[in-house]
């Protein structure tokens, strides 16, 4: 019995952020475009993202928001489809938007406005075809004399062909949304290096007696400069009943390794050493506790009273010497802990590593080793900040792709 093979210009595996965004760009072309998703729904990440309001990019895209063992390789493609671009976009769809901290944009309603849209430009040029549900077996190429080679999908649900592939199926990140490392099985079968991955923008946890410290304050937040010998960031720091999450420590997680410390400074935005000095004179019969209190907490400033001067916690202020002082400011400027891991690809919002960039084409994002396969979104050794750059290189990405496929 013959098996029927249903023949496409273009296979798209993923529909997420840079899929959908590629297969628009592709179709308007006049490209036949088959979006293959292995999730029920498509675009759960987007409708995810941002507490629900999907943090679709930034005001302030450079290429230093970006990670990747071949930094100049971001450059093409988000310069030639920028924040601009895509907020033109959202300007034709009436989609309001509102700017939060550090230039990031986020739907003023719901992340569906912004996956709407995205099928909106996928249908239309009636060119694009999405099917959900669809588990790929194997990839082969076809061994036919035609002019250009083929790529065969088989799938639960039928067998496809394509002249050019796209790998758009992202990282290991929240398993439950769709998240896998086929996009990686693929590239190696294709002879393609891929870094090793780990989870990226995630929160910290703890196994020493600072845990217990996290989950007496689980909830309290406060802005902190949070870092460690590679990277800095001044941000929101929150406590969880499992370790340390917020802006901060999600920023920072991408450049943690293992075994290693990280540093908090309490009070980035003050002399905190010349502060006590100056409390010292004006209220020396107050306790340490008392004064901090005025500018923290109360709950976080009996905490670190445990943690940095409990010998000193019932000692007026006026009857510690002023190095005893600039002691505890220092350490209240760089309290150091040391993580013992992080929440893992379960809820980190990126995978860092992946498919190795210096075998793509950064104008096209199509494979240096085989002619019609391209890679592009989270599935490459690229990762962003946290704050929607991100989605930004998906939409880069996917219309570098989308032009050329």
């Amino acid at each position: 019995m013959k098996i029927s093979v249903l023949q496409t210009d273009v296979i798209v595996i993923g529909a997420g952020a840079s899929g959908l965004m590629c297969a628009a760009i592709a179709a308007q072309r006049g490209r036949r475009v088959l979006v293959l998703e292995r999730a029920n729904k498509v675009g759960k990440k987007i409708l995810m993202s941002g507490g629900g309001r999907c943090n679709f990019t930034n005001l302030y895209v450079e290429p230093e928001n970006f990670l990747s063992h071949n930094p100049h390789f971001v450059i093409s493609a988000l310069s030639r489809y920028t924040q601009w671009d895509f907020l033109g976009l959202v300007a034709d769809y009436k989609i309001a938007y509102e700017e939060r901290k550090h230039g990031q944009l986020f739907c003023q309603n719901s992340a569906k406005d912004i996956l709407n849209m995205l099928l909106a430009e996928c249908s239309k040029t009636g060119k694009v075809t999405i099917q959900t549900s669809t588990e790929i077996e194997s990839v082969q190429i076809s061994t036919s004399a035609s002019k250009s080679s083929q790529f065969i999908l088989n799938t639960n649900l039928g067998v496809y062909q394509c002249e050019s592939l796209v790998v758009a199926s992202g990282g290991l990140s929240i398993p439950t949304l769709g998240g896998s490392g086929f996009g990686y099985e693929l590239a190696r079968q294709f002879g393609h290096h891929v870094y090793p991955t780990r989870a990226g923008l995630v929160p910290f946890t703890f196994s020493n007696q600072f845990k217990a410290v996290t989950e007496r304050l689980s909830g309290n937040a406060l802005d902190v400069t949070l870092s460690n010998t590679d990277a800095e960031f001044t941000e929101a720091l929150l406590f969880t009943h499992r370790g340390l999450s917020g802006p901060s420590s999600l920023q920072l997680s991408n450049y943690w390794q293992v075994g290693s410390p990280i540093s908090i400074n309490f009070f980035p935005a003050l002399d905190i050493a010349q502060w006590l000095m100056d409390k010292k004179q004006a209220q020396p019969k107050s306790l340490l506790r008392t004064v901090l209190s005025e500018i923290m907490a109360k709950s976080i400033v009996l905490e670190l009273q445990q943690l940095i001067w409990p010998q000193h916690s019932e000692t007026a202020l006026g009857q510690l010497s002023d190095t005893i002082l600039q002691d505890i400011a220092k350490q209240l400027q760089q309290f150091e802990q040391k993580p013992s891991g992080t929440e893992g690809y379960r809820t980190a919002e990126v995978t860092l590593g992946g498919v190795d960039t210096t075998e793509l084409s950064s104008k096209t994002m199509e494979s240096k080793k085989q002619q019609g396969l391209y890679f592009i979104g989270e599935v490459m050794d690229v990762t962003g900040h946290l704050g929607g750059f991100n989605f930004q290189w998906a939409w880069a990405s996917g219309a570098a792709a989308g032009q050329v496929v």
